[in-house]
Protein backbone atom coordinates (compact mmCIF):
# COMPACT_ATOMS: atom_id res chain seq x y z
CA UNK A 1 0.00 0.00 0.00
CA UNK A 2 2.83 2.40 0.74
CA UNK A 3 4.42 2.01 -2.69
CA UNK A 4 1.18 2.74 -4.55
CA UNK A 5 0.70 5.85 -2.48
CA UNK A 6 4.26 7.18 -2.81
CA UNK A 7 4.72 6.16 -6.45
CA UNK A 8 1.28 7.11 -7.79
CA UNK A 9 -1.39 8.63 -5.58
CA UNK A 10 0.84 11.39 -4.20
CA UNK A 11 1.42 12.55 -7.81
CA UNK A 12 -1.95 12.08 -9.52
CA UNK A 13 -5.20 13.93 -8.92
CA UNK A 14 -7.98 11.37 -9.03
CA UNK A 15 -11.10 12.70 -10.75
CA UNK A 16 -13.66 9.98 -10.01
CA UNK A 17 -14.03 6.28 -9.22
CA UNK A 18 -13.59 5.22 -12.84
CA UNK A 19 -10.36 7.20 -13.09
CA UNK A 20 -9.11 5.65 -9.83
CA UNK A 21 -9.86 2.17 -11.17
CA UNK A 22 -7.98 2.88 -14.42
CA UNK A 23 -4.95 4.29 -12.56
CA UNK A 24 -4.84 1.37 -10.12
CA UNK A 25 -5.20 -1.20 -12.91
CA UNK A 26 -2.33 0.30 -14.89
CA UNK A 27 -0.12 0.55 -11.78
CA UNK A 28 -0.84 -3.05 -10.73
CA UNK A 29 0.17 -4.25 -14.18
CA UNK A 30 3.36 -2.15 -14.04
CA UNK A 31 4.11 -3.33 -10.48
CA UNK A 32 3.75 -7.03 -11.29
CA UNK A 33 5.15 -7.17 -14.83
CA UNK A 34 7.64 -4.34 -15.41
CA UNK A 35 8.86 -2.87 -12.12
CA UNK A 36 12.34 -4.11 -11.11
CA UNK A 37 12.82 -5.50 -7.59
CA UNK A 38 16.18 -5.39 -5.82
CA UNK A 39 15.36 -8.57 -3.91
CA UNK A 40 14.84 -10.34 -7.27
CA UNK A 41 18.15 -9.12 -8.72
CA UNK A 42 16.40 -6.25 -10.56
CA UNK A 43 13.94 -8.63 -12.23
CA UNK A 44 10.16 -8.42 -12.09
CA UNK A 45 7.95 -11.08 -10.48
CA UNK A 46 6.88 -12.10 -14.00
CA UNK A 47 10.25 -12.89 -15.64
CA UNK A 48 10.97 -12.08 -19.28
CA UNK A 49 13.61 -13.60 -21.52
CA UNK A 50 16.51 -11.10 -21.79
CA UNK A 51 17.43 -9.79 -25.22
CA UNK A 52 20.78 -8.27 -26.08
CA UNK A 53 20.10 -7.03 -29.61
CA UNK A 54 18.09 -4.08 -30.81
CA UNK A 55 17.74 -0.48 -29.71
CA UNK A 56 16.51 0.42 -26.25
CA UNK A 57 13.00 1.87 -26.29
CA UNK A 58 11.13 3.70 -23.55
CA UNK A 59 7.45 3.11 -22.78
CA UNK A 60 5.68 5.60 -20.51
CA UNK A 61 3.50 4.25 -17.71
CA UNK A 62 0.77 6.30 -16.02
CA UNK A 63 1.13 9.17 -18.44
CA UNK A 64 4.91 9.35 -18.04
CA UNK A 65 5.04 9.16 -14.25
CA UNK A 66 7.12 6.00 -14.66
CA UNK A 67 8.94 4.56 -17.65
CA UNK A 68 9.77 1.02 -18.73
CA UNK A 69 12.94 0.48 -20.76
CA UNK A 70 13.35 -2.59 -22.97
CA UNK A 71 15.06 -3.64 -26.13
CA UNK A 72 12.98 -3.50 -29.31
CA UNK A 73 12.68 -6.77 -31.17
Amino acid sequence: MRSIRTEVLDHVIIINERHLHAVLTEYINYYNVDRPYRSLNLQSPVPRAPTRDGPVVRRPVLGGLHHVYARAA
